[in-house]
């Protein structure tokens, strides 16, 4: 398995897909993803049945962490929102985390308790505040091989100037990949790249019906983007899924008109390899 530092010099635009469980990262590696994204806003929505607003805590990002990463054998790039809290909360998340089985570990601008990058209403914290936390981050770390990547929200707060301002700022404090969250259009996402392409890491946050227009792997990479994550997508499909599901079980009292839908009980534990585990429980009987 490659490292996810060696992934990002060696792929054009490295593409991510957002995981929130075991049960999902392993169907991403499945799938061939090289990386997987631990999604905080798909955890608030799997586990709490909750909005993006800053209500999961370090702990549950831990243990769903420490879950998929003895799952699956994938570099997880997880969402370490703020922090949550100042920069003695940061150096723990960032050591937990990275003890959990992190390859890197995002941390942003916003204040406390924070919101989905895509809502309106979002406040950031001074950039000196920031640059201390980030700090804090990369002294943390044990591994240069963990990787810290900084997300602003400026843009929607303080402007693009001020988004890239605070990016560079971001960049001198040495952190490993950069990530400006919510560009509006194709012009200030080249923009973006313009100003880092070369001596940064860029990402690209997809996220359907969001603010930023979607576009493909291969074209963000054109643009000048060295990884995109599509941090909910799995989460809004398997929602999509379940309404139909749970729809057509009310309605007919059976699930015979979703069986074409679904995975049978063999196929399920095919997936998840029942089979091994079981020849695994024979060689102790």
């Amino acid at each position: 398995m490659k490292s996810l530092k060696s992934l990002l010099q060696s792929t054009p635009c490295l593409l991510v897909p957002g995981v929130y469980d075991s049960l999902s990262a392993l169907i991403a590696e499945q799938a061939g993803f090289q990386a997987v994204y631990l999604s905080g806003a798909s955890i608030a929505y799997t586990r709490l049945g909750r909005s993006d607003v800053g209500l999961t805590t370090y702990t549950e990002v831990e243990q769903t962490l420490s879950r998929i990463a003895d799952r699956v054998e994938l570099p997880i790039v997880v969402d370490g929102d703020t922090g949550f809290g100042n920069a003695l909360n940061v150096a723990r998340t960032v050591k937990g985390f990275e003890k959990a089985g992190a390859a890197m570990i995002q941390l942003e601008d916003q204040t406390f308790p924070k919101r989905c990058g895509h809502l309106s209403g979002k406040a950031v914290v001074p950039v000196t505040e920031m640059c201390g936390k980030l700090k804090a981050a990369l002294d943390a770390r044990r591994s240069d091989e963990t990787l810290i990547l900084a997300r602003t929200d400026a843009v929607a707060v303080e402007g693009l100037d001020a988004a890239f301002d605070r990016a560079q700022a971001y960049l001198e404090c040495g952190v490993d990949v950069l990530f400006i969250e919510a560009l509006r259009t194709d012009a200030q996402m080249r923009q973006a790249c313009g100003r880092f392409k070369g001596k940064v890491p860029l990402l690209a946050n997809m996220v359907e019906g969001g603010m930023t227009p979607v576009h493909s792997a291969s074209e963000l990479g054109e643009i000048g983007f060295s990884m995109v994550i599509f941090p909910g997508g799995a989460a809004r499909a398997v929602s999509h899924a379940l309404q139909a599901y749970y729809g057509l079980l009310q309605q007919n009292g059976s699930t015979a008109g979703s069986t074409d839908a679904m995975l049978n009980f063999e196929q399920l534990n095919q997936l998840i390899g029942t089979p091994a585990l079981m020849e695994q429980a024979q060689r102790y009987e």
